[in-house]
C-alpha cells in the first residue's frame, strides 16, 4: 500500500508556511489524539501518521529532498522521518511542545492529563562518504566506523548504580510537568512546563553510576552499515535513524546524518542522469570513419564514427548514464566528436593538405545543418 502524499494527510497546499504547517498539525493531533479517541485503532494510525508527515514537512532539508522525490527520496531517512515505525514515546517527545501549547490538558500516551514525562533524544551525528561514479551508478552499501556516544554498560545506559537507585522526584510527584495557576481577569489560567528538578523525566537518581556519572552514555565507537541507493547526487544528505548519539538514561537516539561527496571521475563527465565524453578523432579518421572504444560506467564499448563525421557530433549510448533516484529509468551517455587538428605540420604534411584543400570536397557547406553545432544538438533533443 502506498504512503499518502505528506501534504494531503495536513490538509494543506504545497507552498504552506512553517507556521500554517505547525497549525495545521496541531489540529490534526487534537482531532486524532489517543486521549480523545480511547481504543480506535484508525485514529491511532491517523495520530501517527499527521506527526510522520508534519517531522518531515517541518525540517527545511527534508521537506526540500520531498518536494524533488517524493516518498522515494525519504528511503533511508526515520519516518521519512520515522518510516511509520515511530511509537507514542517518539511523537510526545519530539513534537510535545505542540500539545503543550494547549495548556497542557492532554497527555502523553496512555496517561492521564499532565502526566506525560519527557523522553530525552540524542544528538545528530554528520558523516561525510566518498562515492565513485560506478558506486553511484549501481548503490552501494558501505560499512563505516563512527565515534560516539553509547549506552553505559555499567549500568545499561540508566545512569543509576545498582540498577535501583531512583527515586520519585517530589517537585513533580512524578509527571515530569510542573503545572502551575494564574487567576487572569478571564478566570483562571493553567500552564504546564518541564520540571527543571528531573528535567522531565519524573524520576531522579539516588546512587549516580560511576562509569558514566549518572549520564547513561560513554565515549564508543559502533560499525554501521549504509545503504546507498543508486542515483545519490553529491551533496545530498541521508539519513539512518536511530545511530546517532545515544540519549541520556535510555531515552531515543540521535540519527546519523549522510552527506554524499562525488569523487570526480578522470575521463567521464556527470550531467544529471546523462554522462558526458569527449571523444578526439583524426582528421582522416573523421572523413573515412572509424571505431574506436570507449569507456562508460560500465565498462569499455565500441563505438562506430561514421564517414564524413563533423567536428562538435553528438553520439548517444541510450541507457548507458545513471539511474533516477526516484526510479524513473536511466539517463544516457553523450559523446562529443571532436576533430583533431594537427599543430607541427611537417613540410611534406603541408603540402599534401594544400593540394587536398584545393578539392571542393574539403570546404564546409554553409548551408549544411551538420556545420551548426547548436542545431544538431537541437535535433537530439526533440
Amino acid at each position: 500500500m502506498s504512503k499518502r502524499d505528506y501534504y494531503d494527510i495536513l490538509g494543506i497546499s504545497r507552498n504552506a508556511s512553517e507556521s500554517e504547517i505547525k497549525k495545521a498539525y496541531r489540529q490534526m493531533a487534537l482531532k486524532f489524539h489517543p486521549d480523545k479517541n480511547p481504543g480506535d485503532k484508525q485514529a491511532e494510525e491517523n495520530f501517527k501518521e499527521a506527526a510522520e508527515a508534519y517531522e518531515v514537512l517541518s525540517n527545511s532539508e527534508k521537506r526540500a529532498r520531498y518536494d524533488q522525490y517524493g516518498h522515494e527520496g525519504m528511503k533511508g531517512m526515520p519516518g521519512g522521518g520515522f518510516g511509520g515505525g515511530m511509537s507514542m514515546d517518539d511523537i510526545f517527545s519530539q513534537f510535545g511542545d505542540i500539545f503543550g501549547a494547549f495548556g497542557g490538558g492532554f497527555s502523553g500516551f496512555g496517561g492521564s492529563g499532565g502526566s506525560r514525562r519527557r523522553v530525552r533524544k540524542g544528538t545528530n551525528l554528520r558523516v561525510k562518504v566518498k562515492l565513485s561514479l560506478e558506486e553511484i551508478a549501481k548503490g552501494v552499501e558501505k560499512k563505516i566506523k563512527v565515534n560516539k556516544l553509547v549506552g553505559c554498560s555499567t549500568c545499561q545506559g540508566t545512569g543509576a548504580a545498582g540498577g535501583s537507585a531512583f527515586s520519585t522526584c517530589s517537585h513533580c510527584n512524578g509527571t515530569g510537568q510542573i503545572t502551575r495557576v494564574t487567576n487572569t481577569f478571564l478566570g483562571q489560567m493553567q500552564t504546564s512546563s518541564t520540571c527543571p528538578y528531573c528535567n522531565g523525566e519524573g524520576q531522579t537518581i539516588t546512587n549516580k553510576c560511576n562509569t558514566c556519572n549518572g549520564s547513561g552514555t560513554v565515549k564508543g565507537e559502533e560499525v554501521i552499515s549504509l545503504n546507498i541507493p543508486a542515483g545519490v547526487n553529491d551533496g545530498i544528505q541521508l539519513s539512518v535513524g536511530g545511530k546517532g548519539n545515544a540519549a541520556p538514561r535510555g531515552g531515543v537516539p540521535g540519527d546519523l546524518i549522510v552527506q554524499v561527496e562525488e569523487i570526480p571521475h578522470p575521463e567521464l563527465i556527470r550531467n544529471g542522469t546523462n554522462i558526458l565524453y569527449d571523444y578526439y578523432v583524426s582528421f582522416p579518421e573523421a572523413a573515412t570513419g572509424t571505431s574506436a572504444e570507449i569507456p562508460t560506467i560500465e565498462g569499455k564499448v565500441r563505438i562506430k564514427i561514421e564517414p564524413g563525421t563533423q567536428s562538435g557530433k553528438v553520439l548517444r549510448l541510450k541507457g548507458k548514464g545513471i539511474p533516477s533516484l526516484n526510479g524513473y529509468g536511466k539517463g544516457d551517455q553523450l559523446i562529443n566528436i571532436n576533430v583533431w587538428t594537427p599543430q607541427n605540420l611537417s613540410r611534406e604534411e603541408r603540402e599534401l593538405l594544400n593540394k587536398l584543400n584545393e578539392s571542393s570536397n574539403f570546404h564546409p557547406n554553409p548551408g549544411s545543418k551538420d556545420h551548426s553545432f547548436f542545431d544538431r544538438m537541437k535535433e537530439y533533443f526533440q
